[in-house]
């Protein structure tokens, strides 16, 4: 596969991969974190029919993380009964968990957990959780998350989503999977390419280009009700849409008057407004997180740099100056990083920036990766590569030291969007 120049990005498709419809992500960790916190989760007592399915999503959720050590042989524990502090201790726990399903009538449970620290010797907390049995991977990424949460003090992601586009002989089709690349569904299938999924603040919606109607079309999409919108159907290409934070308009790259250009464009599809002006190609727009700012890629300067402009019009300001092609900026939840793909060397790797000190790391060892999305809690980094010769999703933290893999055998996916946390 060819990477392609940046500005390609927002006028034409991709049929560069195939992919088997509804096949699921596969998650290989290729890398750990430092210092990874030791933690024990324990078999929940009751039915193992539906407790083994439970803390086995609970466990694989916590080691992807790259955050924490398994430690295993624990045996069964449940949330009324007082761990083994000693044993516990003695095999290098200094935390566990552990906890009770119970039946409750009409094919629902109820799902008792309790964290306890080992070393201090006493509880850090206690929940309960009402599900179904089809509910029991969304439960066990929920008391993943509150574990996380609990041990780290930021907020656990394994109960979010992620979006990417995948091909299939003749068709292309816009999934969207659980985190951990389970339960992978289709939200749109068409013959035509799709790129640039994006998620709405709110994550009840995705805007996305596609090329169906034989030009690219901005379309937004409500994942409850499957039922979508234009938003931007200009003359020319529409593309690149970017959502701001509070889900009210898009940024979105048209060539309606000559070039590439930004624009600003109410989610509805109302109220265009252009942000920008110059020679060059401007495209894949991106808000900071307070929305104050818009992230851009140009050849403005002659190659092409990120830069940014204020949301309310005005001087654009280069942020970028290493090398000669820096693309596809993705600011961090927090807004204190960005990440982009720099070319090196001839090889195009995530890289990630420091805006108050401007030093950058480079993430990644591969060599065509694309289509950076930052983990709504800033830890993670998903990406789209290619490892022997095919297309497959990647994630790596974003101090470099956990990677992974998300692929589907013998198939190549792209365009990851990573989505925000549940509410």
């Amino acid at each position: 596969m060819k990477i392609r120049p940046f500005f390609l990005a927002c006028a034409i498709g991709f049929g560069l991969f195939t992919l088997s419809a509804h096949a699921q992500l596969r998650v290989e960790i290729t890398g750990a974190g430092a210092n990874r916190l030791p933690i024990a989760i324990a078999d929940f007592s009751g039915d193992s029919s539906v407790t083994q399915g439970l803390t086995s999503v609970i466990r694989a959720d916590l080691d992807r993380s790259g955050m924490f050590r398994l430690i295993d042989g624990v045996g069964t524990l449940s949330d009324n009964t007082n761990p083994p502090f000693a044993d516990l201790r003695q095999r290098g726990a200094d935390a566990v968990a552990g906890g009770t399903t119970t039946a409750s009538g009409n094919g629902r449970f109820e799902t008792r957990v309790r964290l306890s620290d080992v070393v201090k010797q006493n509880t850090l907390d206690m929940q309960a959780y009402v599900h179904t049995g089809a509910q029991l991977r969304a439960t066990g990424h929920r008391i993943a998350d509150a574990i996380y949460e609990k041990l780290t003090g930021e907020p656990g992601v394994f109960s979010t989503r992620i979006a990417y586009v995948v091909k299939s002989t003749g068709r292309f089709e816009l999934q969207i999977a659980d985190a951990d690349g389970a339960n992978a569904q289709p939200a749109l299938a068409s013959r035509e390419p799709i790129i640039s999924p994006t998620w709405s603040p709110d994550g009840n919606k995705l805007a996305y280009v596609s090329f169906e109607a034989k030009k690219p079309i901005i379309y937004i999409h409500d994942l409850a009700t499957a039922k979508r919108h234009v938003a931007a159907n200009f003359k020319g290409s529409n593309s690149a849409p970017a959502w701001a934070p509070d889900g009210n308009r898009l940024a979105v790259v048209l060539t309606k008057e000559g070039g590439s250009q930004l624009f600003l464009v109410n989610a509805d599809g109302s109220g265009v407004k252009r942000l920008a002006s110059s020679s060059g190609i401007d495209t894949e727009p991106r808000f900071s997180p307070d929305g104050q700012f818009i992230y851009f890629t140009s050849d403005r300067g002659g190659s092409p740099q990120i830069y940014r402009i204020p949301t309310s019009g005005g001087t654009a300001e280069r942020v970028t100056f290493d090398g000669s092609y820096n693309v596809t900026p993705r600011p961090s939840p927090n807004g204190k990083s960005l990440a982009y793909i720099a070319r090196s060397n001839g090889r195009f790797q995530l890289a990630l920036m420091d805006l108050a000190t401007k030093q950058t790391q480079i993430l990644t060892d591969s060599s065509k990766d694309e289509s950076p999305s930052f983990s709504p809690n800033g830890r993670m980094i998903l990406y789209a590569t290619e490892i022997g010769g095919r297309g497959v999703l990647a994630a790596v933290s974003s101090d470099g030291r956990v990677k992974q893999k998300l692929s589907v055998q013998a198939a190549d996916v792209r365009e990851p969007a990573w989505g925000p946390l549940v509410k």
